[in-house]
């Protein structure tokens, strides 16, 4: 008996085997097999049978990872005791089969939401279910034929071609290449790998309910990963981006760090890590080395060593350092003497957060703080009472003024005050005239009176002036600290003359602001000036470099200064003399040895003898090269001044050949930034999509996700250059 039916489930599986090769026909039918038997002999079989026709049935309902084309069949049976009295392999290939998973002969599971449904030979359960929870209608499932199934790899090759189209250019090419090399679920999951960190998601974005139906619907066999696995790829990913990143930063022989401070929305404070330089093709490197806690117990207080350790991670010397910004939560007054006297580090503060301690200085008088204490009642009036706002905004349809909406100003941005004036200013007359309809109003919320409306009105002018500089400051070509001196001894003569005519309270303002402007950048203070590097940098820069806010003696002791620091670059005589250079404490004594090597077997006179027996002994004199590099400094003075709209990092590129000399400062001191973090952000009237999402990402992973937002573009917008410039230093070695 055992004989007879292993024979007979042997058919019956050789028969299933059949329907599985005839799957891609290209006109299926229904077939049926007829197992009468069947149900008597499955309790003698033995369990290897049994675990073979378990196979085969899975086969016939496969799992939701194994694609939408095999699990288009269906079983079918009924009895009239309950048991399965024959099997419907269902070969119409239902359009709603593409969304649910069979379970056995009762029930299915929806691939979207995983969810089980009772299943009685019937989908309209099925498509009401998609309809009602994921809003996938007949006009989507049609979309899907029925009569023909396109090879899963073609079609995961056409939808990457797809996508790699709608890329832009730099990186379509790598991503067709990699969906044409490996299987369509590897592609998807780099990309939400990439995702995370372009737009700086947390890694449980995952687990959320809306992107697990999008991908259910966009890729229904695709595995969702674990956090845990999208941490590992993250890891793997930043360990590959850090090596291109230290290799990039060796080409770089002068930097300079930016430390910002910042808060993430539990409060925790945190401190990013960056670095400035300009390459060797005259291109503007900004990167994020590192992002960690500030503990309150530590604070800022080890700032340098902070420094000292991430720099010794990428494999950089404290020498290759030339100064250190900082955008402090706390005053660094202790961290500045030990960045220079530990390291030999010129500590240097934001522009963006000086400039908001000047105006907050200016802004304290006691009659403006009354004002703008009643404006932002008034705002907060209109904010929380509808038919307050309501009445407003029909005046404004009359007047044709629907644009203009009210304004709170926020502490910490102070360009947020000046809008909130300048739309009260303007809806002047329409605030007035609803106060005025609504007693009730009056009751909760005062007028300004007219002695401040004439206030703000006088305060607008300066604080716009304000706003044109950091305007200025957010261009492009302005971004080094180059543009800095230039722009703040504009706003200390713009707004004084501005005052002239202003009221008493509007002429202490402007004083508070000159103050703290000459105080904090030492306008007033020659000997401050000259050993300021936003000076250097504006000479440097060939917009500026006729430094008309210096008085003439001054300028001629800059030149001087100018001279003296050329003489120590062309002193150096090292096989990187092409490249620039950052002068050390140790620099007169490796000349020494050089400039004896020098002069001991190349300078010789018309006779074949050395020019002087002293040179053995002190090297060649200095002083007998210096005109050629007085005259080439001299030539880029009475050099014409450049546009104000030109990139000086431009005019470089093309003038160095020219003044090589003079291009090797311009490269180091050019590449200090006016801001920690770019200009667009750190004069933003509202919290930026970076600030705002950085504070809500996991500690755990923070330090990975921004490294990767940030260098990751970059780098690979670099590479090609960077490659080059590789190739040109390896040469001069």
């Amino acid at each position: 008996m055992e004989d007879v039916s292993s024979k007979r489930v042997s058919e019956f599986l050789q028969k299933c085997v059949k329907l599985e090769d005839s799957e891609g026909d290209a006109q299926p039918k229904e077939e049926i097999i007829e197992l009468q038997t069947l149900p008597i002999l499955a309790p003698s079989y033995p369990q290897t049978v049994q675990e073979e026709i378990s196979m085969v049935f899975n086969t016939c309902a496969m799992p939701a990872n194994l694609g939408p084309c095999t699990r288009r069949r269906r079983e079918k049976g009924s009895g009239h005791d309950g048991t399965s009295a024959s099997l419907y392999v269902d070969r119409r290939k239902s359009k709603v089969w593409n969304y649910y998973t069979k379970l056995g002969d009762a029930y299915v599971e929806c691939n979207v939401c995983k969810k089980q449904l009772s299943f009685h030979n019937s989908t309209t359960t099925m498509r009401e279910h998609l309809v009602r929870k994921h809003s996938i209608r007949d006009t989507l499932l049609s979309q899907l034929k029925d009569d023909q199934v396109p090879d899963p790899d073609y079609v995961a090759q056409e939808t990457a071609i797809k996508r790699a189209r709608q890329l832009t250019p730099e990186n379509s090419s790598q991503y067709h290449a990699a969906s044409c090399a490996e299987p369509r679920t590897d592609v998807i999951l780099e990309l939400v790998l990439e995702m995370i960190f372009r737009d700086l998601h947390p890694l449980s974005v995952v687990k959320d309910k809306g992107f697990g139906l999008l991908i259910g619907y966009l890729e229904p066999s695709f595995i969702l990963p674990s956090p845990m696995q999208l941490s590992s790829m993250l890891w793997h990913r930043y360990n590959v981006v850090k090596q291109h990143l230290e290799h990039y930063l060796q080409t770089a022989h002068s930097i300079v760090i930016c430390a910002e401070f910042w808060l993430s929305q539990p409060n925790q404070t945190y401190l990013t890590i960056m670095t400035n330089f300009i390459d060797g093709e005259w291109r503007r490197a900004r990167c994020i080395l590192e992002t960690q806690q500030v503990h309150e117990d530590k604070g800022e207080s080890n700032l340098g060593d902070r420094l000292y350790s991430v720099l010794t991670d990428f494999g950089l010397s404290n020498k290759s350092v030339f100064c250190v910004m900082h955008d402090s939560l706390q005053d660094l007054g202790a961290n500045s003497s030990q960045l220079k006297c530990v390291y030999g580090w010129t500590s240097l503060c934001c522009a963006a957060h000086l400039l908001h301690l000047c105006v907050k200085a200016g802004l304290e008088v006691e009659q403006v703080q009354e004002a703008l204490s009643a404006a932002r009642s008034i705002v907060c009036y209109f904010q929380q009472d509808a038919k307050a706002t309501c009445s407003l905004n029909s005046k404004l349809e009359a007047i044709n003024k629907t644009k203009l909406k009210l304004v709170m100003d926020t502490g910490a941005r102070w360009i947020t005050t000046i809008e909130m004036c300048e739309c009260l200013l303007d809806l002047k007359w329409a605030i007035m005239s609803v106060l005025e309809e609504h007693p009730k109003g009056t009751a909760v919320v005062q007028n300004l009176a007219d002695h401040q409306w004439k206030l703000l009105q006088d305060l607008v002018p300066v604080m716009r002036t304000l706003k044109i500089a950091t305007s200025f400051l957010r261009e492009e070509q302005n971004f080094s600290i180059s543009s800095l001196m230039p722009c703040i001894h504009g706003i200390v003569t713009a707004i004084g003359q501005q005052s002239e005519e202003a009221s008493g309270v509007i002429k202490t303002v402007v004083s508070n602001i000159r103050s703290e402007l000459t105080q904090r950048w030492g306008i007033l203070d020659e000997e401050k000036l000259l050993e300021s590097p936003a000076v250097v940098a504006s000479f440097l820069d060939p917009r500026f470099k006729e430094m008309r806010f210096l008085s003439p003696s001054l300028r001629s002791e800059l030149h001087k200064k100018i001279k003296s620091m050329l003489s120590q670059f062309f002193n150096h005589q090292s096989p990187l003399s092409n490249q620039f250079w950052v002068p050390n404490a140790d620099y007169k004594a490796e000349v020494g040895e050089t400039a004896c090597q020098v002069s001991a077997h190349k300078e010789r006179g018309p006779s074949g003898q050395s020019q002087s027996m002293y040179d053995i002994l002190l090297g060649k004199d200095p002083t007998e090269s210096m005109p050629e590099i007085h005259q080439q400094l001299e030539n880029y003075i009475v050099e014409p001044l450049c546009k104000r709209s030109t990139n000086p990092l431009d005019w470089w590129k093309n003038n160095e050949h020219r003044f090589p000399s003079v291009a090797r400062l311009a490269r180091q001191y050019l590449a200090i930034p006016a801001t920690v973090v770019p200009p667009e952000q750190a004069f933003a009237a509202s919290e930026s999509a970076l600030e705002h999402r950085r504070g809500v990402l996991a500690p755990e992973n923070l330090d990975q996700i921004l490294f990767l937002h940030q260098n990751f573009d970059f780098l690979e917008s670099m590479r090609n250059g960077n490659e080059n410039l590789s190739k040109a230093v390896h040469n001069q070695y």
